[in-house]
């Protein structure tokens, strides 16, 4: 197994990612290798001061960074030769069985769509998210970013991609899968919402289970919330600001420690023909170490194969 990691990503980068692979490494088994995409001169010196053994990683040298202000698609065909064009290209030959970045977020999308491709039958793919629940278990909520403006045949897909991840992922048998809104109701909510609840209603695909409010978020009523990305990443930054809130008020309280984005590692796209996780621009050595092992994680279980099933 190679999972590759972008060290060029990210507002730390290299040495936050460098230390996250550090990291990393202790908790990867035989035959588990991290390859290190990017400018491997500036890698050498951090090793080196860590009293690091190189040979432990694989590395491909690039000499090319995508910003963070670029233009996604722009970038991406301007730079053949950074460390997300070169990553993704890896990926599509099979040199490496994941890709991950802290960096461009958009040049990430872009990349997985162009390059390993959307898997058949799926029409839109979409980033997910962890949320925290109060009962000490965990959920999921997508689409979180990847798709502003949707239509009901995509939160449709959502809520089988979702059922998928939480099953395999977050081992929750038979998944509850809802559909945010504004009222529990069924007849509730905008045109979007309205026309997606009797698709989800109808399907045997997944567990649906009905509309949830954003007050049900944290609770038990559901495992998987669906959305559009533009409701899901208004959600997601408002979730993040809990832990910052708490840190800046000097609380401390268990649930809230949850919030801490670096316990998740990343988001994962869904819906593409490997695995692809996305990471917090500001991305520590703790996040980049759990978005490794996430990456390892969708391998080992087969999550892609399992969603190329599904969609046949």
């Amino acid at each position: 197994m190679k999972i590759g990691l972008d060290i060029m990503g990210g507002d730390y980068a290299p040495k936050a990612i460098v230390l996250g692979a550090i990291a990393a490494h202790q908790s990867l088994n035989a035959g588990e290798h991290l390859v290190l995409i990017g400018d491997t001169e500036l890698i050498k010196p951090i090793l080196t001061e860590e009293g690091f053994n190189p040979d432990h990683f694989e590395y491909v040298h690039t000499d090319e960074v995508i910003g963070m202000g670029e233009h996604p698609t722009k970038a991406i065909v301007q730079k053949p030769n950074s460390s997300i064009a070169v990553g993704f290209n890896l990926l599509k030959e099979g040199k490496i069985d994941s890709f991950a970045s802290a960096g461009n977020s958009g040049a990430m999308l872009v990349g997985a769509v162009f390059s390993v491709k959307t898997i058949p039958g799926i029409l839109r793919p979409c980033l997910c998210t962890i949320l925290p629940k109060t009962n000490g278990g965990t959920g999921l909520l997508l689409d979180v970013g990847a798709n502003a403006d949707c239509k009901p045949e995509f939160l449709l897909q959502f809520g089988i991609l979702g059922s998928l991840y939480a099953e395999n992922m977050l081992q929750i048998n038979n998944p509850k899968v809802a559909l945010i809104n504004i009222g529990e109701e069924d007849e509730k909510g905008n045109m979007l919402s309205m026309a997606t609840f009797p698709l989800m209603k109808e399907t045997k695909l997944f567990n649906f289970v009905g509309n949830v409010e954003g007050r049900d978020l944290f609770n038990d009523k559901t495992d998987v919330i669906v959305c559009d990305g533009f409701t899901g990443n208004i959600m997601l930054k408002l979730a993040e600001s809990f832990y910052v809130l708490t840190i800046k008020k000097g609380l401390k309280d268990e649930f809230f420690d949850r919030f801490n984005y670096e316990q998740y590692g990343g988001s994962p796209v869904l819906g593409v023909n490997a695995p692809v996780v996305i990471g917090h621009g500001i991305s520590s050595p703790t996040a980049v170490k759990n978005m490794v092992l996430q990456s390892r994680e969708m391998i080992t279980t087969g999550l892609i194969e399992k969603i190329r099933v599904a969609f046949k």
